[in-house]
């Protein structure tokens, strides 16, 4: 089975039940996501008017990695800004690719954008 990074987009689609989902799915017990793309899913099923209780016991059977967004792995997503800013990409983004090129891993995310990013990695726009 390959191992991917997950984009916060690609989890929370699996958590919708949207499409790409089924993807992320399969891909859960051997995928990392970054604490900071956590957050995200978190901050997203906050806004969705989940309370605090009820995303805390769906995100306790995610079968996935939790990576801390260290000092070092700051400066390396930081040193992406000026090689992603004419796309848009947001720091969680940026996290996310980093973390990907660390590892060596292909990325799944349903950021069509990222499509035409080439960093060495490959990435899967699940939709």
């Amino acid at each position: 089975m390959t191992k991917y990074v997950l984009d916060a987009s690609a989890l929370l689609a699996f958590l919708a039940g949207e499409p790409g989902g089924d993807a992320v799915e399969e891909a859960l017990p051997s995928a990392l996501i970054s604490t900071v793309n956590m957050s995200e899913v978190i901050a997203k099923l906050l806004e969705r008017t989940m309370s605090e209780d009820e995303v805390r016991e769906v995100l306790q059977y995610l079968d996935c990695e939790v990576v801390d967004f260290t000092k070092e792995r700051a400066w390396r997503t930081a040193l992406l800004r000026p090689l992603t800013r004419h796309k848009g990409l947001s720091l969680g983004d940026r996290a996310c690719l980093s973390l990907a090129i660390e590892h060596h891993l292909p990325v799944m995310t349903t950021d069509r954008v990222w499509g035409s990013l080439d960093f060495g990695i490959a990435v899967n726009v699940v939709r």
